[in-house]
């Protein structure tokens, strides 16, 4: 009876959130005006803003305080994904336990896999640690390669362009508008990297840990060396034996710096800190993270800032 009624509930939970999709209608704002644009991550939505100007209307479901990997889905995201005419996902399985799902309940052609309206990020840049086989006991290992690529801004540039072209191949009228956003995104992104590159020079080499593998791509345009990570493999709990031996490895090779994302436990980040003298510093990971970060430029302005302050010390 227990198995009935568990199948029962996701059955009439699956067709609650089929209908609340259907209720929403299937009307395209395009024609309204503007472009419905839904993405997954806050990061995302901040190019899409700046690319899309006052021609859209987004919407994101996951800020830079949050685990993107175990999202909770809502009923509400099946109506904004009903409504949406453009949908831009991170792409590299980073959504891969809610978004398929939400997809499919939506029941919008706009946004299925290889309409225009659907955005792959990932797909516009050259992935990092991409495992010459899959082996599940080598831990949550993503088979494109690490998913956690909007930590370095460079990658911004070929994003927004992906994100430009899906908005000009939906919109057509609009695409003079967004490929000239598009042209002074790519502007002050320049700028920003040039100061951004002087500032963290300084710190070039710095030895750094972090818990997961999300700052693969931030170390590497910054040059700094990851000497290990907190998790022995990727989603798998470090256990004691691993940490004394970071913890020798932390102090052998002078690692200064713990990385930590915010949504985590940090018993053991904490614990790690305190053995090996490093700073922990705990951030957010994207946009929306916290106050001071509401957009792609003003995100790495403060996280650069609090790196170059724990660095340094």
């Amino acid at each position: 009876m227990k198995a009935y009624s568990t199948h029962m509930k996701r059955f009439l939970i699956s067709n609650l959130l089929a209908m609340l999709a259907l209720a929403a209608g299937t009307g395209n704002s395009a024609a309204a005006g503007k472009l419905n644009v839904v993405t997954t991550l806050e990061d995302l939505a901040s190019i899409a803003r700046f690319v899309g100007g006052d021609d859209v209307i987004v919407t994101s479901f996951c800020h830079g305080a949050q685990d993107a990997h175990f999202l909770d889905a809502k009923p509400s995201y099946l109506v904004k994904l009903n409504r949406a005419d453009v949908l831009i996902e991170n792409g590299g399985e980073l959504e891969s336990s809610w978004l398929s799902g939400l997809v499919d309940g939506a029941r919008n052609r706009r946004i299925l896999g290889g309409a225009p309206g659907r955005v792959v990020a990932m797909d516009a840049i050259e992935p990092l640690e991409v495992p010459a086989k899959l082996d599940r006991s080598e831990g949550d290992v993503h088979p494109q390669g690490n998913p956690h690529f909007t930590l370095d801004p460079s990658n911004a540039r070929p994003v927004a362009a992906r994100i430009c072209a899906a908005f000009c191949a939906v919109a057509p009228e609009k695409a003079e508008r967004f490929r000239a956003n598009l042209a002074a995104f790519d502007t002050r992104l320049d700028k920003s990297l040039a100061r951004w590159m002087a500032m963290m020079a300084p710190l070039k080499g710095l030895k750094i840990v972090t818990f997961h593998r999300n700052f693969s791509y931030l170390a590497r345009r910054f040059d700094w060396q990851v000497v290990g990570t907190l998790e022995p493999k990727p989603g798998v709990p470090p256990s004691p034996g691993h940490l004394a031996n970071l913890i020798v490895t932390m102090k052998t090779q002078g690692a200064k710096l713990i990385l930590a994302e915010s949504y985590r436990d940090l018993k053991v980040a904490q614990f790690a800190a305190e053995k090996s003298g490093a700073v922990l510093l705990v951030v957010p990971t994207g946009v929306g993270g916290n106050a001071e970060t509401p957009d792609f430029f003003h995100y790495f302005d403060w996280l650069l800032d609090q790196i170059a302050k724990a660095g340094g010390r």
